[in-house]
Order: C-alpha cells, then structure tokens, then sequence
C-alpha cells in the first residue's frame, strides 16, 4: 500500500515503492530467517521494519541491515524460534509518502506431530515427526565401484529413475558418466527396488513430468498416480528438506498441489534464483518422482512488441536476452508453440535474437503471445486485422516463410538500451550500462569527455554478451563530464552518451584556503603596520632626546 503525503510530487521527485518485495518464508525452528527488500524513491527512502504481535527492537533476535552494493535492506533473525511466527511489515518513507508491504513467516516447530493450525500454509504431511522428515537422505543407494573418474552423485540416479529415455545422455554428460552399459544396468537394479517399494502404496504410476515456467511465472511439474490408500499422505522436498504446501491456491501460497482426478499437480509461484533445487515428491517414506529445476541467469534487454498483421499476412514476435539461451519457450493463449506448419521459431547464431513468426495469420491467432526464458517471461498482443484484397490469395511479404530461405542476422551495430544520467555523491560508487547488439559482433569503446578511457585503470569496463559496464568505486568530481559509448562493426556504427553530475562542493575546500591566506595575509600587513608604526614612535622619541 502506497500513501502519498502531497498533491503533487516535484518534477524528478518519487514517492517510495517496492522494486522487489519480501517473500513469504516457512522455515524449521533454530534456522537463520531473513527477508529482503529493494526500494526506490527520491528523496532515498527510510526503510523501517515491525511486526502484528509483537515488538521488533531486540537486537538479540531481530537484526536490520543495509548492503549499498545491492540496495538490499534485509532483517535477519537468527536462531528463529516458534513464537517469532507472525505476518511483518516492511516500511519505506520519506517526505512525499510511505510504501509498505506485509509478508509472511511461518516456523516449524521440531518434533511437533500436529498441524500447524495458524499458520496460512497448511502442509497436508504436517502430522508426521518432523524430527523424522525434516532432514530427508537419499534412500537410493546403488551397489556401484568406484570409477577411475571418481564416484557416482547420487543425485544423478535420483534424476535418472524420473527422467524419459531421451534424456539419458544428456545427464550422462552432466555428471560425467561415460559407462552407458554400467548404467543401464545400475539404472535397472534401482528401478526394480523402486518399484517393489512403491508397489505398497501406489497401483500404477505414469506421465511424470518435469519441472518447468510456465507463462503465468510458475513452476510445475506433474504426474499421474493411483494410490492404494487415499489417506496415504504425500510429502514435497526440496535438496532433501521437506516442503509445506496448501491444497487450495491463492496468491500468498508459495507451493501448492492441485488433484484432478489421477493426476497430481506441484505449483511453485512468485520464482526466485533461491527456488532452484532438486525437487522429489515421496508417498509415505517412498520416492516416486525426482526434477532438478534450475534457473539460468537470463533477462530480456528487447521484450516482444505489440504486433499488427492483415489476414493471410505473417506476423513476427522478436525478443533479445542479455545472455546466449538456446531455445525458450513460446506461448500462444496459454498454449505452448512449436515449430511446423503454422510457427517458425528462429534464433540467431549468438543465441541472443530469439524471433517467432506465425504464418499466415487469421482473425482467431489474435490475442496474447509470450516469450518464457528462465523466470523470466513478456507478453504482446498480436492485433489482426480484416482484408479487404481478393479473397484466398495471400499478400505478398518481406519475409517469405512458405519456401526455405537462408535468414541472416547480420546487421549494424544498434542501441538497445541506453546510458542512463546519474548524479552520485563524492565518494560513492558508479555502475553505468547500456545494451548494444550487432552482427558480426561490434568493439566497444568508452568515452569521457571525447577522450577514450578503456585503458584507464581508474574505470573498470566490461561487456558480457553486449551488455557494456562501467563501474567507478569511489567518484571524484574529475569523474563528471559527458561519457560515450561507440560501437562499430563492418556494417556500420552507432553510439549513446550521458552526463554523470558528481554531487557535493568541489570549491569547498579550495574556498577555505582562501580564506586562511586571507586571514595569514591579514595578520602579516598587521605586524608590518605595527612594526612601521613602532619604528617611527622610537625615531621620534631619539630625535625629542
């Protein structure tokens, strides 16, 4: 909730708000808690923490830190104990308002058998001992010789009993295993002992899927089971420690589970690179399903564009990524694209351009097309409109995806995202970057006032992927001035520029030296007024003698 204070706010001025909010936290009893908070707002914001049921001034249990490098205002609680569960607040003000945002701890007590009746998650295994599942090891144990490579992660069988044939190799060469036939064989040993434990509790088994974004921002995987016993109670781990989760979903709920008839749905909502992590789903004390989720760092420097078409015309959707991805996901009206007769999925060469092109468009492709790399996702709207040309013959375009064509990526250097203006106090720490794309790739040059500062030692630059840096560690009011970037390749050439203002009184010092030598030089004509004078009262004293 955002309370302004004034009308209206001064041009360059801003009321405090949440760039990134505190996420809700369901932790086990002794462990280390903290939320994490990124504001904005001009003037900077004061951020102050509370709680609903209580008071958060010990210092003993409650800790509020600031990381400059980040802007990350946390509040730690080290040791966190059961009654420290409560919904808390984060505040940010200053003179023209106040942004706060409420979130959510929960605390598992150890060895407490009941479920936890306050809290807003409620784990459908909460009634087993938590001394007893909290800390979950791999039952999965194979009967394997030491390689001359080293042994076996375990984690890699627990991925391999879930995963589909196809997939095989490609966990083979993620954990370095070279022995297809030692394998299979392994492989085959474990899934025989899997199954006869599985057979107490489960009659059949099937369509396991594996985690993945979807265009709403969340994670899933899935799979289709028959219990023997409905009141079986199934757990959700993450890196072996057990996971609470809710049967009914709603905005506040981090991890749910949805059942449509046989099949059994994990959500995950509000992702974060901290997610990340083997995830096994276990009915009683047996494993049936294992998935590895990893989120790449990977962000959208061009999102996908609104996009008009006329009927029977193609339309292209187009997204650049700050790092090489080698395939996302397209998503049509909540439905996920592949390539064939109606969609080209294309991606450049650096595996930075990703494009989608639906061929030959009609009134029902209109609607909300998104493009899903990582955590990360944008959306458009594909706009079609009626053609009134001859009926049933399609309009002729740049692009012709009806015979293969050789597509190429080569173009001129081109400014993506430009500098920023930035006004850092002396002393203080700079970071400025642009996005600049170009094919083949183009050479960066930094500039500060049309002089080339690449070599100097006093600026650290660098560019991953067409992403350009420069970072300052303490700003100096020589740093101000205007600076470049120029980028050039064989097809051309392009540039953006910005002025760093230092903030603070570089003629401060030089004005109080001033006034010193004023003051010196005062005092100097003073004692040679003073001597002048004595010299002539004694010469007239001489001269009345």
């Amino acid at each position: 909730m955002i309370t302004q204070y004034v009308e209206k706010i001064p041009d360059g001025k801003s009321h405090p708000d949440f760039t990134r909010k505190p996420i809700a936290l369901t932790i086990q009893e002794g462990k280390f808690a903290f939320f994490k908070a990124l504001v904005i707002g001009d003037p900077e914001p004061t951020v102050t923490w509370g709680r609903n049921n209580g008071d958060v001034s010990d210092t003993s249990k409650y800790v509020t830190k600031y990381d400059p490098a980040t802007r990350d205002h946390l509040f730690e609680m080290a040791n966190v104990k059961p009654e420290q569960a409560d919904t808390y607040k984060c505040f940010a003000a200053n003179e023209f308002g106040r942004a706060v945002v409420t979130v959510v701890l929960n605390v598992i007590e150890v060895g407490f058998k009941k479920a936890q009746a306050d809290s807003q998650v409620q784990p459908e295994a909460a009634v087993a001992d938590f001394k007893s599942v909290l800390k979950r090891k791999s039952k999965i144990q194979p009967k394997m010789e030491k390689k001359e490579d080293g042994e076996i992660d375990p984690k890699f069988w627990e991925l391999l009993i879930s995963a589909d044939k196809k997939d095989y190799e490609s966990l083979m060469l993620e954990f370095g295993v070279t022995d297809f036939r030692f394998m299979l064989k392994t492989l085959n040993e474990i899934k025989k002992e899997r199954e006869e434990e599985q057979a107490q509790f489960i009659e059949n088994l099937a369509n396991l899927k594996p985690i993945e974004v979807g265009p709403d921002g969340c994670a899933t995987f899935s799979i289709d089971m028959d219990l023997i016993e409905q009141s079986s109670r199934i757990f959700l781990y993450k890196d072996g420690v057990m996971i609470p989760y809710s049967k009914e979903l709603g905005d506040t709920i981090k991890h749910s589970l949805k059942i449509v008839g046989r099949k059994y749905q994990f959500s995950i909502r509000d992702l974060f690179p901290d997610d990340a992590g083997l995830y096994q789903v276990d009915v009683e004390d047996v494993n049936v399903f294992s998935t590895d989720f990893k989120i790449p760092m990977v962000d959208f420097l061009v999102k996908i564009q609104e996009c008009k078409a006329m009927e029977r015309e193609d339309a292209v959707f187009e997204c650049v990524l700050s790092q090489p991805f080698g395939k996302i996901m397209w998503v049509g009206k909540n439905l996920p694209l592949e390539a064939g007769d109606k969609y080209d999925i294309e991606v450049s060469e650096d595996k930075l351009i990703h494009r989608l092109i639906i061929k030959d468009v009609a009134m029902v492709d209109k609607g909300i097309y998104a493009a899903v790399a990582g955590i990360k996702s944008c959306n458009a709207f594909l706009v079609v409109e009626a053609d009134k040309g001859e009926p049933g013959k399609k309009k002729q375009l740049p692009i012709n995806t009806n015979t293969p064509v050789e597509v190429s990526f080569e173009k001129p250097p081109s400014v993506l995202v430009p500098l920023k203006v930035h006004s850092p106090p002396k002393g203080f720490q700079m970071y400025m970057t642009c996005a600049i794309r170009g094919c083949p790739t183009p050479s960066v040059t930094w500039h500060l006032n049309n002089v080339c500062i690449n070599g100097d030692s006093n600026y650290y630059i660098t560019n991953s992927y067409g992403v350009c840096s420069m970072y300052i560690l303490r700003v100096r009011h020589k740093d101000a001035g205007e600076y470049k970037v120029v980028a050039v390749n064989s097809f051309g050439k392009a540039e953006c520029s910005t002025k760093l203002v230092v903030k603070g009184k570089p003629l401060k010092i030089l004005i109080s030296i001033i006034e010193v030598l004023i003051w010196i030089l005062f005092v100097i004509i003073s004692l040679i007024i003073f001597l002048i004078f004595s010299l002539c009262f004694f010469s007239s004293q001489t001269k009345s003698h």
